[in-house]
């Protein structure tokens, strides 16, 4: 399931932070930052006339409102909005076991092709990096909303998790292939998550994932093997292990791959 070793593409980024830049500086900057815009809606043009539907969430149902073209681009509402699950006569489909941060994100990324922090592309330096995060100048976000946790509250678990985890499981439920792996390269991009944090998530990953879609779980075996002189001495890791599951075999798996690999490196003979 896991390849030897984990590839850079696995590996989670960090923003770099840079020096503080005058205000010219700063507009020079901002005009070489791109949003990322998804090849999902690129050839599609959402019909804002279409009738409008009312989506409830949760178990404290917030309301949102969508067109409904622009929610039939997820496979699940496209299904939803013609099956049982949708109330013709109030235009209502509910969703209750949704968290209404995450879906707020998720109906974001239907109408501009990503959800904030937006993912930026600096193209004189060729790397990507999340918005707001250009400049230490808390004054300077580049035209976007200020900083946001990387973190949500879910209900459901009573705890914290990290939102791009949360969204990707949820692109996943609704079929949005372009918006996981868009919350995947910006999960690749935060640094400075607690453990327990890191660990909750995971499994949450495992418990809302397929056995059959490895990407999330990869990245997150990947960043405990990275970081395994943190974990070691982690309690909360320990607890962790003790509890089980299949997180804990896939990184024992994934580990051996890597001492397999550096095995192999140091007995590659040497040409004389």
């Amino acid at each position: 399931m896991f390849k030897r070793s984990f590839a850079q593409k696995d590996r989670a980024g960090k923003i770099t932070k840079q020096a503080k830049r005058s205000f010219r500086d700063n507009a020079k900057q901002k005009m070489m930052f791109e949003k990322l815009d998804s090849p999902q809606l690129e050839s599609v043009s959402p019909n804002l006339t279409s009738a409008i539907v009312t989506i409830v969430i949760g178990p404290d149902q917030r309301l949102f409102a969508a067109h409904e073209d622009v929610l039939s681009h997820s496979p699940f509402f496209a299904t939803a909005l013609r099956d049982q699950f949708f109330e013709s006569n109030s235009r209502r489909i509910t969703v209750p076991d949704e968290e209404a941060e995450v879906f707020s994100c998720v109906l974001e990324y239907l109408y501009k092709g990503d959800y904030y922090p937006r993912l930026m592309h600096d193209k004189k330096r060729n790397t990507w990096m999340l918005e707001g995060a250009a400049d230490e100048d808390p004054h300077s976000k580049l035209g976007g909303r200020g900083s946001v946790e990387p973190t949500i509250f879910h209900s459901g678990l009573g705890d914290v998790i990290l939102r791009d985890t949360a969204v990707y499981c949820a692109a996943d439920r609704y079929g949005l292939e372009e918006l996981k792996r868009l919350s995947l390269r910006k999960q690749g991009l935060q640094s400075g998550i607690e453990v327990g944090t890191i660990l909750r998530s995971a499994r949450y990953a495992y418990e809302n994932t397929p056995d059959t879609d490895s990407r999330l779980r990869a990245h997150y075996l990947a960043l405990i093997i990275r970081s395994r002189r943190t974990f070691k001495r982690s309690g909360t890791m320990q607890m962790e292990m003790e509890m089980g599951g299949k997180l804990f075999f896939d990184l024992f798996v994934a580990m051996c791959n890597h001492i397999d690999d550096i095995v192999d490196v140091t007995q590659v003979p040497h040409l004389s």
